[in-house]
């Protein structure tokens, strides 16, 4: 209900009677659009405490504006404005008044226009390919849901409110430790981690601690383009190693060491987004070397670890030997889809101790029920057993996108099937633009949303993102088949 009491004022040393001040501010307000059309009014009664008058008052009140065509009423127990408002005719009355936030704000603000947008979805789309995301229809809602309610309990709910936890609940932090320790080698314990809103937070977090204006970032190109975004956000000055089919060039890392102040290094050795591609073990020992001898930062993005389709997989470069300066971050969103924002960070207890000051700013409690569901999962097992049923589906999935692609796209793109993960880098071929893919796919219901990348000095060709885990096999073939249409039809 609108603070009546507040707008309507009443001054009882006038010499106009207090029933017509009231009705006359009604019709204001109706006239200025804060009193809707159909928007129903307090009741005589209620309205008459609010503002300390008789009942009788207000009744006078309400009576002079029915008369006046602005209220109407229902058996006197229901008083609401007319929608047929007198000086409005009724094709206006339909819709709202206009929004005082609908004009440009004079405020002066930094328009960020430098950073990227989201792709938005259009309407009428049969299929969407995204940028590789997980299959929601595999999730496991119902033991969730139950393991959910088993902790929505008003004894919980006031447990967790007299408690701060920003780095994270205890039972998820001691769960996630030790799936960590189990899977990736990394024997830390609960001093060394946080729990943050999806890997995205851990990376503005790690970076907003280490980077001033100024400052030179080591990254790769391409790169994923969000962790770019933070790092110019920052104001860093970004120096650009290449990829290639081993991951990170780390010739170039050493030699960009040599001649450069690197105050921090980006780097996703599993999986590299947007290539795929996964850092050789070579590679890996002669980078954890470089960090040594360098005394490097290095924000380590390892979002989909869980996801490997080979027998024996790469271990992080956090679980070798770096002298605490590897941030280790990752994500559980992979596992359980982008609606669950949950990712962690991984450090010397001294750096979280500073990154957890400043979650606080932005965020000061985090999902104590969601993430003592996980907990639980973790704890009984199922979490685990979810990501290998996930990983079978998954590295099936990769095969027939790959395999589908290789026999029916092969004149549009060329890519590197992947050792893991959730999506195949697909190098368009000269003449393709992938602008023109995009759009021409767009109209016949298919929505390419992985991210596109375009030829530059740093790129020879165009390329996107294909996330191969979230389709089914009629919704690979319809985008296959879309694709091959509008290509052969160039």
């Amino acid at each position: 209900m609108l603070p009546f009491k507040t707008l309507l004022n009443i001054d009882k040393n006038s010499p106009e009677a207090v029933f017509k001040q009231i009705a006359s501010q009604l019709v204001l307000l109706i006239q200025k659009g804060i009193l809707l059309p159909d928007m129903q009014l307090p009741s005589t009664r209620l309205l008459a405490a609010d503002l300390g008058l008789h009942r009788k008052t207000i009744m006078a009140a309400y009576n002079t504006l029915i008369a006046e065509d602005w209220l109407i009423s229902k058996e006197r127990k229901e008083y609401r404005v007319s929608t047929l408002l007198p000086i409005i005719k009724p094709r206006t009355y339909a819709s709202k008044s206009k929004s005082s936030y609908k004009a440009e704000s004079a405020i002066i603000y930094d328009k960020l226009e430098h950073l990227p947008s989201f792709p938005k979805i259009a309407a009428g789309f049969k299929v969407i390919v995204d940028d590789g995301f997980p299959d929601v229809n595999i999730f496991p809602v119902e033991r969730v849901s139950q393991e959910y309610r088993r902790l929505l309990t008003h004894q919980t709910l006031k447990k967790s409110t007299a408690t701060w936890n920003i780095d994270g609940s205890p039972v998820i932090k001691e769960a996630l430790s030790s799936f960590l320790n189990d899977t990736r080698g990394l024997n830390i314990e609960q001093g060394n981690l946080m729990i943050t809103r999806g890997a995205q937070m851990a990376i503005y977090l790690a970076a907003s601690l280490i980077i001033k204006a100024g400052d030179k970032v080591l990254v790769t190109s391409p790169n994923f383009f969000l962790a770019d975004a933070v790092f110019m956000q920052l104001g860093a000055q970004l120096i650009t190693v290449p990829v290639d089919d081993e991951g990170a060039d780390v010739d170039a890392i050493a030699d960009a060491l040599e001649k450069n102040n690197i105050k921090l290094l980006y780097i996703i050795p599993h999986h590299h987004h947007p290539t795929t591609v996964t850092l050789s073990s070579t590679r890996r020992a002669k980078l954890l070397e470089l960090i040594r001898i360098h005394q490097l930062a290095v924000i380590e993005d390892d979002y989909d670890y869980d996801f490997q389709y080979q027998y024996s997989p790469y271990l992080p470069l956090a679980s070798g030997a770096h002298d605490g300066n590897v941030i280790y971050i990752g994500s559980l969103t992979k596992v359980l889809g982008s609606n669950f924002r949950l990712g962690y960070m991984i450090s010397t207890p001294n750096f979280l101790h500073s990154a957890v000051k400043l979650k606080m700013l932005i965020d000061i409690r985090g999902d104590a029920l969601m993430e003592g569901t996980i907990a639980s999962l973790m704890e009984n097992g199922e979490f685990s057993r979810f990501i290998m049923k996930a990983n079978k589906l998954y590295e099936y999935r990769c095969d027939s996108a790959s395999n589908l692609i290789n026999s029916e796209l092969n004149h549009l793109v060329e890519f590197k099937k992947p050792q893991g993960g959730m999506a195949l880098w697909l190098k368009f071929k000269e003449n393709y633009q992938v602008a023109n893919i995009v759009n021409k796919a767009s109209s016949l219901g298919l929505q390419l949303i992985g991210m596109p990348y375009f030829k530059s000095s740093d790129l020879t060709h165009d390329a996107i993102r294909f996330g191969f885990a979230s389709l089914n096999e009629k919704e690979l073939e319809f985008a296959v088949d879309v694709l091959k249409k509008i290509t052969f039809a160039k």
